[in-house]
């Protein structure tokens, strides 16, 4: 019974990076850069259903920045592989420890971690990959990368949320 339970978690997991990877390479230019928008992103409110997404999530950013750093399309370059999937971390586990925190029945505190871990991690490679640290280029690229995590974290990721849940999909799946 445990063994099938671990199983089941390293494939749910397997999965989840899959997609994150999956739906951040098909569409590069938006998933790169100062103003980007990983549609990918939703899928960092996946822990409020599973542990399995925590390394999943990670995972799939991992893949997702090797692969756009050799595609010439991951503008951060190699700071990217080492930060960008730690910042995913973080957030994933602090978005997991927060699950049960609901408003009106929605994890919106849960959206929030890598809203502002990206902001400020991301935001912090790109200025200093792009044009050079300076506290002003910062503050807008952090800006900018936050303001597009909000709208794929916070609004796509509850979207996706209702959706799961729902439709019962999120009890079917992450049992």
């Amino acid at each position: 019974m445990k063994t099938n339970n671990t199983l089941r978690r390293l494939a749910e997991g397997g999965l989840i990076a899959a997609m994150y990877a999956a739906l951040t390479l098909a569409v590069p230019a938006a998933s790169f850069g100062v103003g980007q928008f990983r549609v990918s992103e939703m899928l960092t409110i996946l822990p409020v259903f599973t542990p399995a997404a925590v390394p999943g999530l990670t995972v799939g950013c991992l893949v997702s920045n090797i692969v756009g750093l050799a595609m010439g399309a991951n503008v951060a370059g190699a700071w990217d592989i080492l930060f960008g999937p730690l910042a995913t971390l973080a957030a994933a586990m602090l978005t997991y420890s927060m699950r049960n925190i609901r408003f009106k029945g929605l994890p919106l505190l849960s959206t929030l971690p890598p809203v502002l871990f990206n902001a400020v991690v991301v935001g912090l490679e790109l200025t200093i990959a792009l044009f050079g640290f300076s506290w002003p280029v910062y503050g807008l690229c952090m800006l900018q990368v936050g303001l597009g995590q909000l709208a794929a974290c916070t609004v796509c990721g509850l979207l996706l949320y209702a959706a799961l849940n729902r439709t019962g999909a999120a009890k079917a799946v992450f049992r």
